[in-house]
């Protein structure tokens, strides 16, 4: 089937004395030349109105968008694969809670663990055969608490995680593959990009001394949710557009104003024994 309809996120619009303009997806307006075709004919091509195949200038013009990228066929929304539905929450119910209602209406399956009960090795994390793994944390994370889950990805399943420190919560890539980012990875790409390392490395293990806590409200708890089950439709249903994909992404979110910020983040490669030293 040929495209002829614009593509989501891709508008025209009439200016008064200046014709046609295109509002691209990522927001910008470019001029539409139109020479001698009819513009009302053009619009109802590009709406999808009508039916009969265009033909000379009006041929041309719906080339030209298709060339760059703004058509495209009727949309259909991808369906949750059956083989990916089982995903296991593990973590604070104040997040997993959210989660599960957005998994549910996506057609996934989530299931959660038994409050106050943490798995220790990779077996228990395996239980019930999950397609996917995810874990929140209202905290930060306590050395070595996800050790056994960055193994998840080496047996076939999804890990996927969040936690917070203080007013910044992280929502860390989601790893799928041997190859894939870890959380152990992720920790080591932050110690080495800030110079107060010694500073969060002693963060992280503890202890702290805090005051009030930082309370987790409904608007930040939803926004996590739904960040987190935006990355697990993209590994579910295998789209992921963008330049910056959901397995190499570390998004910060600031409690504070809901702002969400993205940073590329790559694995760590293996270190190879120095000259010398047993294997």
């Amino acid at each position: 089937m040929s495209r002829s309809q614009l593509a989501p996120g891709v508008e025209v619009v009439a200016v008064p004395g200046r014709g046609l303009a295109v509002r691209t997806a990522d927001g910008e307006f470019l001029g539409v030349r139109t020479a001698d075709a009819d513009e009302d004919a053009l619009l109802a091509r590009l709406s999808g109105a009508a039916q009969a195949p265009p033909d000379g200038e009006l041929a041309r013009l719906v080339r030209a968008f298709d060339e760059a990228g703004y058509l495209a066929e009727e949309a259909r929304s991808p369906g949750w694969p059956a083989a990916r539905r089982d995903v296991r929450l593990l973590g604070a119910p104040a997040l997993t809670g959210p989660l599960a209602a957005h998994l549910r209406d996506l057609g996934a399956a989530p299931r959660a663990a038994e409050p106050g009960r943490s798995p220790v090795t990779l077996d228990d994390l395996l239980e019930g055969d999950p397609a996917a793994v995810v874990w929140c944390l209202d905290g930060p994370v306590p050395d070595g608490l996800w050790a056994a889950a960055d193994r998840l990805p080496e047996r076939g399943v999804a890990w996927l995680r969040c936690h917070r420190e203080g007013w910044q919560a992280y929502v860390e890539p989601l790893a799928a593959g041997p190859g894939d980012v870890t959380s152990a990875q992720v920790r080591a790409r932050r110690l080495a990009a800030t110079p107060a390392h010694r500073e969060l490395a002693a963060y992280w293990s503890g202890p702290r001394t805090s005051g009030l806590p930082v309370p987790l409200g409904a608007p930040a708890a939803g926004l996590l949710a739904a960040l987190l089950a935006d990355d697990l439709t993209r590994w579910a249903t295998a789209t992921d557009p963008g330049d910056l994909p959901a397995r190499r992404r570390l998004r910060r979110v600031d409690l504070r104003t809901l702002t969400v910020t993205e940073h590329p983040v790559l694995p760590v490669p293996a270190v190879a024994p120095a000259p010398g030293t047993a294997g």
